[in-house]
């Protein structure tokens, strides 16, 4: 009796080893995150779209993942000088100085909401003449990036943060603003949550862009980086490959958007 229970101890031991010691072979992975619900959630319980992948991407990885969440404008800064690894998820054109992946990891539909008895739609930048429109800080649309940048008086600019939806949402009631620009799906979401899906309606939209796990280019970083960053692609493209994005996606009642109708339906 005693031979087996040293025995058991023995491989109790062995197992705890074995454990111990490979978790102390895995390297941190530190990640910026933001509040930006369904693609990457802080309350209830889904974490994200974009966070469930990086996750399932990463789980049988030499890393181990420690994602923070912060404002948007302090989580490119702190990627841009190396506090953290990576970031979680831009466009390229909202932080062009980070280092990215071949693989994308997400797409953003970017499009005006105004309250539902408001009749304008956009239609040009001409449309947006005599009209003030809320966007987000550090936040790319693409194409109308340079009419934004020359004509600044027909915006209202936020940062970013947990309340930015909500607030947006108000300056429309209160009839601060005319419209506001931001992503399609995360507004859907937040109108959901607030009980105000009947009060605000999209208006047309604008871009669809590709978003990204993006990685800091500092210097000091360069070599974790560059292996963190292999890493990603290959995984990121054998996930894609074996059909398991539209798992994923289901769970948030969204299409996947490796698929070209995923991407026309956001």
């Amino acid at each position: 009796m005693l031979a087996g229970a040293c025995r058991v101890l023995i491989a109790v031991w062995f197992a705890m080893h074995f454990i111990s010691g490979a978790a102390a072979d895995q390297k941190t992975l530190h990640i910026a995150s933001i509040d930006w619900c369904p693609q990457l959630c802080i309350d209830g319980d889904k974490a994200g779209y974009i966070t469930d992948i990086v996750e399932q991407i990463f789980e049988a990885s030499p890393y181990d993942l420690a994602i923070k969440i912060y404002p948007w404008s302090r989580a490119i800064q702190y990627t841009r000088a190396g506090r953290v690894h990576a970031l979680l998820s831009p466009a390229k054109a909202e932080a062009p100085d980070l280092v990215y992946p071949a693989e994308e990891i997400g797409v953003q539909r970017m499009c005006f909401f105004v309250l539902t008895d408001n009749p304008w739609t956009f239609e040009g930048t001409s449309s947006l003449e005599g009209h003030l429109t809320a966007v987000a800080t550090d936040t790319s649309i693409e194409e109308l990036n340079e009419f934004i940048s020359k004509r600044t008086d027909l915006f209202f600019f936020a940062p970013y943060s947990d309340e930015y939806l909500k607030n947006s949402i108000d300056m429309l009631v209160l009839g601060r603003v005319n419209s506001f620009l931001f992503t399609h799906n995360s507004t859907v979401h937040a109108a959901r949550q607030l009980g105000m899906e009947n009060r605000i309606r999209q208006a047309g939209c604008v871009s669809v862009a590709k978003v990204y796990m993006a990685f800091s280019p500092t210097e000091e970083m360069a070599s974790d980086v560059a292996e963190m960053r292999a890493y990603f692609d290959s995984a990121m493209a054998k996930f894609k490959l074996d059909g398991r994005v539209s798992g994923v996606m289901a769970r948030y009642g969204l299409s996947d958007w490796t698929q070209p109708e995923g991407v026309l339906e956001r």
